[in-house]
């Protein structure tokens, strides 16, 4: 059994991969979200080319060689469209068995608690506040996450408007009541010492009990000084990096207290499980990033159901985006929790009509 043809269906947003080997068999995948279309471009450049032909059953060893294949070009783009190969092979895999795929990676098709991530730093802090009070209610969260800072503040400590942080995040944590987890995302907006004060003055007085990307994701030196200067408020991040070389030396260095690789961003499900493992080994739990309703929540979930060091929640976003819709079945929080889909492979199938307005692109195997 051998790849026989590579499919892609692309928009700016998002782009699907369809496997389809010599056996007849067909695996569904996808590539990260957003320039997916470019990702789509680099799939049939960079990566086809190294999959046709091959074993689709030896996903880890086909994932190394476009990678190593590719060494001149990390690894952003590379990794974003090597994700849509990766977990099509894990479809494909799941449905040649009849399985999950969280059955296949050794876990037990469950639920999940979600936190309910907000995506918003445009909104008032009242506003805020009122509409996770009423997702509290209506749908059960145990969490929430909102936005800190400035997400293209670049280490110069500005928020969207002065004070904003100050006083969105105990407004936050008074509407939704002492017994709700609280998590902020600062999205690489501080200095080591903004986000120290931050973290000292603000957030560990609300019991604030995540606190991700505090400085310029590349800067891991000064994400480790917060990280140990911090003792009351767990630091996160990862969501951004790709290379496994840089995990290991974010692991080693304490850059963090919680790793959150995304399975699109970093190449697929084997190499986010080598993220997972690098934390396991360290003692340090696992929240991937999924920010948006494409698979990518899909992936998450299966994964997170197969992993030992699982942190207590997952990432689903509560906005209205370009991926309502988009899956059959739709992924619903019902109780503060997300079921994993349970057919085969990853369980869900895309909208048949939105193939039909997305931009088509082949490789076949000569």
């Amino acid at each position: 059994m051998e790849i026989e043809r590579l499919e892609t269906f692309s928009k700016r947003n998002v782009s699907f991969v369809r496997v389809h080997t010599s056996d007849g068999d067909v695996g569904l995948g996808q590539i990260a979200p957003y320039n997916a279309d470019i990702s789509a471009q680099v799939f049939h450049r960079q990566v086809t080319p190294h999959a046709l032909g091959r074993n689709p059953l030896e996903i880890g060893a086909l994932v190394d060689d476009v990678v190593e294949a590719e060494y001149k070009f990390p690894w952003s783009y590379v990794c974003r469209a090597l994700a849509g190969l990766d977990t099509a092979l894990w479809d494909l895999r799941g449905k040649r068995q009849g399985e999950p795929v969280v059955s296949l990676l050794g876990g037990t098709p469950t639920s999940h608690a979600a936190y309910g991530s907000s995506m918003q730093r445009e909104i008032e802090p009242a506003d805020e506040a009122e509409r996770l009070a009423r997702l509290h209610d209506e749908r059960g969260y145990d969490a929430f996450k909102i936005r800190i800072g400035s997400w293209d503040s670049k280490g110069d400590d500005e928020d969207q408007w002065p004070g904003r942080t100050e006083e969105l995040v105990p407004t936050v944590r008074e509407a939704i009541g002492d017994d709700v987890e609280l998590f902020v995302d600062a999205n690489s907006a501080y200095t080591p010492e903004r986000a120290i004060e931050v973290g000292e003055e603000i957030l560990a007085p609300n019991d604030v009990v995540h606190y991700e990307e505090p400085c310029p994701y590349w800067e891991l030196e000064w994400t480790a000084e917060v990280t140990e200067t911090l003792e009351d408020v767990p630091v996160t991040g990862g969501e951004q990096d790709t290379d496994l070389a840089q995990w290991r030396r974010m692991v080693e260095m304490n850059a963090v207290d919680v790793v959150q690789p995304d399975v699109c961003y970093v190449g697929g499900i084997e190499r986010t499980l080598r993220v997972a493992k690098l934390a396991a080994d360290a003692g340090l739990p696992c929240v991937p990033h999924s920010a948006n309703h494409s698979m990518v929540t899909v992936f998450t979930l299966h994964l997170l159901g197969a992993i030992d060091n699982a942190g207590p929640y997952f990432e689903f976003s509560i906005e209205d985006h370009w991926a309502e819709g988009l899956l059959e079945p739709e992924l619903v929080v019902e109780d503060g929790e997300v079921e994993v889909p349970i057919g085969p492979g990853w369980g869900v199938e895309v909208d048949p009509d939105w193939f039909d307005t997305a931009e088509y692109a082949v490789s076949e195997a000569d």
